[in-house]
């Protein structure tokens, strides 16, 4: 439930124009994260209920990694800060999902 602020938006910078696989891949992850969503229902102390969807975010990372590698290549990313960027998930938000499997 993250809330977009207008600094969120307006103070990314990106030149659009020199970025198309951006658009086609923001479709892609779009229809992606749509499929993957899950109908969230609470029911409230006064009888009524709030329906919301959570998204499934770990279910697109292919995608997301193909948007990263792209903003990566705009921005002159080295491989390593690429590196950095698409297994940070995985190393710092996961290790410990990942620790108890073995």
């Amino acid at each position: 439930m993250f809330n977009l602020t207008e600094s969120n938006i307006f103070d990314f910078t990106l030149n659009y124009d020199n970025v198309n696989d951006v658009g086609i891949f923001a479709n892609k992850l779009e229809k992606d994260m749509d499929r993957n969503k899950i109908l969230s229902v609470v029911n409230k102390s006064n009888g009524g209920t709030n329906q919301s969807y959570a998204y499934q975010k770990k279910l697109s990372k292919p995608i997301i990694d193909e948007i990263d590698k792209v903003l990566a290549k705009h921005y002159g990313f080295t491989e390593e800060e690429l590196d950095f960027i698409i297994n940070y998930d995985i190393k710092y938000r996961m290790g410990d999902e990942l620790n108890e499997n073995e």
